[in-house]
């Protein structure tokens, strides 16, 4: 977990934690599992106070990850309730699951001893690193890093989850290459944002803190001052708050007297400086937001047109366009699913609608999918829009509400649960034989507009693969996981 793990390379060889016989509580209520099963463990990557970080490789592939086991016992033992925010790391990760900018989350195993998160492996090392080896940054390429930290937040904003501790070591690179992209690990601090409310826990790291959160009552406008902060110390190779013990620091980042007076300041862009204030300006109600960082024209002006962000890779939009391939069985059956998940799993989801839903009218149009997915990075053509819209809007009234979108968008892996595909299951066994017929589907595609001859045979003779007739729960599984 966020607080408990940290990115520290190490050239020690450590062996991959293993579960012993005892049996302990459950902290994510799945079935307990072996990793070894399925990946092998090399060099230690980084260790924390909960765990400890390794490189693993994936049996099946030999595809390399970095993997976080994170001891229970050590969890468990801490003061706060670490165990939800465990829980709440995992699904913020897997809803941000396919953002170019942030490391992709693959995987989470439980045993008896630990919890392992297996995710990307980011080989070009962190941010911090690099400055400290650099001094500092020119403005073209700090403008160039600035602009990708600053799409990380924009993004998390846009899908509703605020990262509340981002930091150079949080930062880490694709590969070791000069086209390496910058991506963003380690969400144990993170939030799902809820309209209107503010948060009271201090947390963070103390040189990026923002100062409303030392007053405790923050909300995303944190993170604006987290990357202001760093956009500072990319220019300067200082921080701009910095003292010899931690209330110092405190008292600095509440002056808010920012140094452009030292070296090399002087020498540095009045455009520069002007995004500097602006990003760590005091008061968060007037600070500039992620959108208007974007469009400040010293990032114009020394960035080009990116080409880590190319049409058609966010995440959402992945999953819009799998879900527009599915039959409209698989489709129907995801929102039984969607409708059955608890509030906390879709309330990212539910945020990023609202975000989109700019007439606030609980529905969105295609011009409101396209403007919402130009935010996420991805432009497409009215066709596409329109084809995104035609499968999501399944009820065939022009526009989709939360609950379709939640159906089109929400992350695959809570596929895998066997009570959400057994509920979805028992939703078309309509008289309960234990088997779905043609003439259940008929009845509940009927009111999808859906129930033609030839859309119902195509879905039983793909689904049915024993060809009896009718779609077992086999069978149905099945088609839902693959």
């Amino acid at each position: 977990m966020g607080a408990c793990v940290s990115r520290r390379r190490t050239s020690s060889k450590a062996q991959a934690p293993k579960p012993s016989d005892e049996t302990s509580e459950s902290i994510l209520g799945i079935p307990f599992e072996h990793i070894g099963k399925y990946y092998t463990f090399g060099k230690e990557l980084g260790r924390g106070n909960c765990g400890v970080t390794h490189l693993c490789t994936e049996r099946k592939s030999g595809l390399q990850y970095a993997c976080k086991s994170i001891s229970k016992k050590k969890l468990l033992c801490r003061s706060g309730n670490y165990k939800d925010a465990l829980k709440k790391e995992i699904q913020v990760m897997k809803h941000l699951s396919g953002q170019p900018n942030v490391a992709e989350f693959k995987s989470v195993f439980e045993d008896s001893l630990y919890v392992h998160i297996v995710m990307e492996l980011c080989s070009g090392g962190d941010l911090l690193q690099r400055i400290m080896q650099k001094g500092h940054y020119n403005e073209r390429d700090a403008a160039s890093l600035c602009k990708q930290i600053v799409t990380i937040v924009h993004h998390c904003h846009f899908m509703g989850v605020m990262h509340r501790d981002l930091k150079p070591e949080n930062l880490l690179f694709s590969s070791k290459g000069d086209d390496a992209i910058l991506k963003a690990i380690d969400f144990g601090h993170s939030s799902f944002i809820e309209q209107g409310e503010k948060y009271a826990d201090v947390l963070g790291s103390p040189y990026y803190i923002a100062p409303e959160v030392l007053k405790g009552k923050h909300g995303k406008e944190a993170d604006i001052w987290s990357a202001g902060v760093i956009l500072y110390t990319l220019l300067s190779g200082m921080p701009p708050f910095w003292a010899d013990k931690e209330e110092g620091i405190f008292r600095a980042i509440l002056l808010g007297h920012i140094d452009f007076t030292s070296r090399p300041w002087p020498k540095i862009s009045k455009n520069a400086k002007d995004l500097v204030s602006k990003m760590l300006t005091l008061d968060p109600e007037r600070r500039i937001t992620s959108a208007e960082v974007l469009e400040h024209n010293w990032i114009k002006e020394n960035v080009k047109a990116s080409h880590h962000h190319k049409p058609m890779d966010n995440a959402i939009l992945c999953r819009m366009n799998e879900f527009r391939e599915m039959n409209m069985l698989k489709r129907l059956s995801l929102k039984v699913i969607a409708q059955n998940l608890p509030k906390e799993e879709i309330q990212g989801l539910k945020t990023m609608f609202s975000n989109m839903d700019t007439y606030n009218d609980g529905a969105i149009t295609t011009e409101e999918l396209k403007a919402g997915m130009q935010q996420l990075g991805s432009n497409f053509t009215d066709s596409e829009a329109q084809q995104l819209m035609d499968a999501v809007d399944m009820d065939r009234n022009g526009t989709f509400d939360c609950m379709e979108f939640i159906t089109a968008a929400m992350h695959r892996h809570r596929l895998k649960r066997d009570k959400n595909l057994y509920k979805a299951f028992q939703y078309f066994n309509i008289d309960k034989t234990g088997f779905i017929t043609i003439d259940n589907l008929k009845t509940l595609m009927k009111e999808f507009g859906a129930n033609d001859e030839v859309t119902i045979n195509e879905i039983m003779s793909k689904v049915d693969t024993d060809n009896d007739g009718r779609i077992s729960y086999e069978e149905f599984c099945t088609m839902m996981i693959n």
